[in-house]
Order: C-alpha cells, then sequence, then structure tokens
C-alpha cells in the first residue's frame, strides 16, 4: 500500500535531526485519528493558526458500515458558529432526532435556529469535516497510527506505524475506545462491562423481512430499508460469548433466533458488532496527553449521543490547546477541559444506561415503565428538559456563582450592530472570543487582549431565553469564550470582568 505523506502548510516546519530519526517533523499538536472528533479538532486549532497534524490509518476517508446517524440541536449550533452548518444541512434530512428509550422527543419548541436534528450518516459527516480540514490546509499522515511516544519537559516525541517520528507540544488521542493513547498514557478506563452484545449489519434479503422494531426475552431488535434499497439489520444476540469481528453465520443465528429466519440474507455489505459496555477515562488529560471523543467515553449507541459528544469535546479543547501553544494562558487553563467535559461524558454514560435498562428485555415490568415513562415525556416540562438534554443544548459549566446565563451556551440572537442586522453566531466564525457590549457597562477596555478578543458594540432586543432556565432580562454585555460559551455577564458595574478575562484568555498583553 503506498505511503501517503501529508502536504505541509504554508508554515515553516522545523526539521530536527536526531541519532535515531535524522528528520524528526515538528508540530503543536499531533491528534491520533482523523475520524469525527479528530477532524473537529484539526479545524479549530488551524482556525486559530496553530500548526496541527492528523495521523489516520485509513488511506481516505471511506468508512465502512453505517455507525452514527446524525447531528443533534447542539452540534448543528458549533458548526454554525463556525460558518460551515450549511454544508451539513444541504446533504442531510432535518428531522426530529432526539429520543430517549424510543420515546421521540420533539424539540421543534425549544429556543434555538435549530430546533431539530439532521439525519446525515457518519461516512458523510467525515467527508464533510475532510473537506473543510482539507481547505484549512491540515496535514494528514494517512496509512499511520501512532504506535508510541514519550514525553518530556520541553514537549512530546511521537513514533508512527511507518517508522516516522513527530515531535509536538501535545498529543491528543481521538483513536477510539480501543485508544492507544489512553492505553500508553497509563489512564484508566473505567466503568461498566456489556451485558448485551448487537449485531448491526447492511444486508440484502431474498425473502420480505419483518420491518419495523420489535421487544422479546433477548432485548430489541429492527430491520428497516437503507437509502441503496438494502435491509439495514439491528438484532440482540442471544448471547454475550460470541467476540471479534462477527461474520454472516453469526448475523444468520441472530436472526433465527428471533424471528425464525434469516430471511434468506445474502451479500452483507457490512456486518459489525457493538456493546452497552459503559467506560469512561478517569482523567482527560495526563501532562501533554489529552483525549476526546470514544478514547475518553464508549457507551451504547441508543439516543445517538457518541458522535455529537465527540464533537463537543474537540470544540471545548480546541481554542484552550490553542491558548497554550500561544503561550497566551498559564497551564491551569488546559485542566478546565476535563473539569468541564468529564461531568458530560459522566452524565451522557448514565442517560443512556437508563435507556438500555429500559429497552433490555420485553418482560411486564420492564414494558410497564417503558410506558410510564413515555407518559411522561409527553409532557411539556419533562419532554423539554429530556430534549434539551439529549440534543445538548442544556449543557451547563460550572464557572462559579452569578448570572443564571453563566457557563451556558449563548444563543444566536439577532443582533444590529452599526445600524445593521447581524446574527451573533456570524461573530463567532473566526474561534476567536468575544465581549459584547450593549452599552450598559460602561466602556469596557479589552485592548490588552485585542489580540484574542473581539469587542463588538450591538443592540438587541430583550427577553432572552434559554433551554433549561427560561426567559430573562437581557444584561449589559456578556463576554463570550470561543466555544460558545458565557465566561462573564455584566452590568455598569462591571464587577468580575477583569478576572473573567484574564482566567479564559490570558494575562493581558504587553
Amino acid at each position: 500500500m503506498s505511503v501517503l505523506l501529508p502536504t505541509s502548510r504554508s508554515r515553516s516546519r522545523e526539521q530536527r535531526a536526531t541519532a535515531n530519526n535524522p528528520a524528526m517533523t515538528d508540530h503543536a499538536v499531533v491528534i491520533a485519528g482523523g475520524g469525527p472528533t479528530g477532524l473537529m479538532l484539526a479545524a479549530e486549532l488551524a482556525l486559530a493558526d496553530v500548526d496541527v497534524a492528523v495521523v489516520e490509518r485509513r488511506a481516505d476517508q471511506e468508512l465502512v458500515g453505517t455507525r452514527a446517524g446524525g447531528l443533534h440541536a447542539r452540534s448543528i449550533e458549533i458548526l454554525d458558529q463556525r460558518g460551515v452548518a450549511d454544508r451539513f444541512l444541504r446533504e442531510g434530512q432535518i428531522t426530529q432526532l432526539a429520543g430517549f428509550a424510543w420515546t421521540r422527543l420533539d424539540i421543534s419548541d425549544l429556543p434555538t435556529r435549530h430546533a431539530y436534528g439532521l439525519a446525515l450518516r457518519q461516512s458523510h459527516i467525515e467527508r464533510i469535516l475532510a473537506d473543510w480540514v482539507s481547505e484549512l490546509a491540515v496535514p494528514i499522515y494517512r496509512n499511520r497510527e501512532v504506535t508510541g511516544f514519550a514525553q518530556d519537559e520541553t514537549g512530546i516525541d511521537v513514533t508512527l506505524s511507518g517508522g516516522e517520528a513527530l515531535r509536538a507540544n501535545y498529543l491528543v488521542g481521538c483513536d477510539g475506545g480501543r485508544s492507544l493513547v489512553r492505553k500508553d498514557a497509563g489512564i484508566d478506563f473505567a466503568g461498566s462491562d456489556p451485558t448485551l452484545s448487537n449485531l448491526m449489519a447492511e444486508v440484502e434479503m431474498r425473502d420480505e423481512p419483518a420491518w419495523g422494531l420489535r421487544h422479546d426475552a433477548l432485548g430489541f431488535h429492527g430491520l428497516s430499508k437503507t437509502e441503496s434499497g438494502r435491509v439495514l439489520v439491528v438484532v440482540t444476540e442471544a448471547t454475550l460469548d460470541r467476540t471479534g469481528a462477527p461474520g454472516p453465520r453469526d448475523l444468520s443465528d441472530a436472526l433465527v433466533a428471533v424471528y425464525g429466519t434469516d430471511f434468506g440474507l445474502h451479500n452483507p455489505a457490512w456486518i459489525s458488532r457493538f456493546t452497552d459496555a459503559a467506560r469512561q477515562a478517569v482523567s482527560y488529560r495526563k501532562g501533554r496527553v489529552l483525549l476526546a471523543g470514544d478514547a475518553a467515553h464508549i457507551h451504547h449507541s441508543v439516543g445517538g449521543q457518541g458522535l455529537n459528544t465527540g464533537l463537543q469535546d474537540a470544540v471545548n479543547l480546541g481554542w484552550k490547546l490553542a491558548q497554550m501553544v500561544k503561550g497566551l494562558s498559564p497551564d491551569s487553563l488546559l485542566d478546565t477541559y476535563h473539569a468541564e467535559r468529564h461531568p458530560v461524558g459522566a452524565r451522557t454514560l448514565r442517560n443512556t444506561m437508563a435507556q438500555i435498562a429500559l429497552l433490555r428485555r420485553s418482560e411486564d415490568g420492564l414494558k410497564a415503565a417503558r410506558e410510564v415513562v413515555s407518559e411522561l415525556l409527553a409532557m411539556d416540562a419533562p419532554r423539554q428538559r429530556f430534549g434539551a438534554m439529549m440534543s445538548g443544548l442544556d449543557v451547563h459549566y460550572d464557572l462559579g456563582q452569578g448570572h443564571a446565563l453563566l457557563g451556558r451556551r449563548m444563543p444566536d440572537l439577532d443582533l444590529t450592530v452599526d445600524g445593521l442586522p447581524l446574527r451573533l453566531f456570524t461573530l463567532l466564525h473566526g474561534a476567536r472570543g468575544l465581549l459584547l457590549d450593549f452599552g450598559e457597562a460602561g466602556g469596557l477596555d479589552i485592548a490588552p487582549w485585542a489580540d484574542r478578543v473581539d469587542r463588538i458594540e450591538a443592540e438587541c432586543e430583550g427577553p432572552w431565553q434559554l433551554p433549561a432556565i427560561g426567559q430573562f432580562a437581557a444584561p449589559g454585555a456578556v463576554l463570550v469564550r470561543p466555544d460558545g460559551h458565557v465566561a462573564w455577564v455584566g452590568d455598569e458595574s462591571q464587577h468580575g470582568f477583569a478576572d473573567a478575562i484574564t482566567r479564559w484568555f490570558g494575562p493581558a498583553a504587553d
């Protein structure tokens, strides 16, 4: 197989000669894994003008199997914050994607410009992200995997499967649930072993299948038609004994156990096995090594939260890592990545395990519990609360006491700037900090931070509204982080502003 080496970016790159590696290439950040999380992180760092490279085992972005099936509302928002949401919306199908234990959650009345999900297969999501990353001139080392690394006081040496070596300030493991980066860093992956095993496949069937969803003593199953006309199979296996790569015989046996026939299955495009194992890295950081996406947390696919949580990990981490690379912020800024994202991952594992507990088998007690939960989620308040949770709209980082908006996502307000209408998210396209001054904050001075924060004088009609907290009066000013979360809320007193801007954007420039 040919080796596809990356094209260097326009910025100069130092070649370090060592005894063992005559040409060691330097990058500020190396990302192990070019899936959705790794690509999103690469884009975030490139927007911040950080020299980042991706190491990806595949020769191209082709993906075998269906994997994730869509984007939730908050993921669409973060893509909108970067000005690329339309690329995804053009190719996907807008739908009410959120659900809990197979109970659909209509979020169309939640306060967001994207009160819906987007049905779009991971193969398409990855391709669009890869095209964007290519436009940003991020080099990708293809047909390569990270095989080891060694940290020291000034950086980290990363070895690749082809024998090359890279030198970086930081290494980020976005290399999936079996992450070599996590294992070699010695980070524990705590959690629970599987209680069920599912097979998923795309096949042809000679006989008409039993379309739809089914519950029985084994678990949950479903047969549906794909875009290509093939049959998408999801079936719970009768035993956990079978492991490894599944084959047609495994799938046939599982179908026969449930339906009494395999419907004459043949010509499988792919077959995959996944379980309800729920594990989370005890730390998302160890020195110069960080974890994101499935490398940091795995769980069952019910609810479709895995890919979305990974994208949001990347957006939380990217700007913090960029400021560290540039020497703008102290090391403690990177610790906030774990502090903020680990609880989000833990909550995702928790709600996924709760859903599996409800769906696990078709027993009278579980059926009654599902019916009660479904009735509860038909009520507006529970539906809105769970819809905001499952779609990622209610994420709240604990930034201390203060205004209800502090630590929450900033809504995409309709602003008036210099007499012209402007959406707030357009001000976040460059992945920079943003101080919005609504004329009541007494002329905040951000000149010492102008290289990393934009100040905009704007007008906006209130009140504002957010999921989980409802309506509230528009504040006099807000400091918004590059990830779209609010770092400070102020009025005419300017109380706490200097501390907040220093905490999140580093000391004032000389």
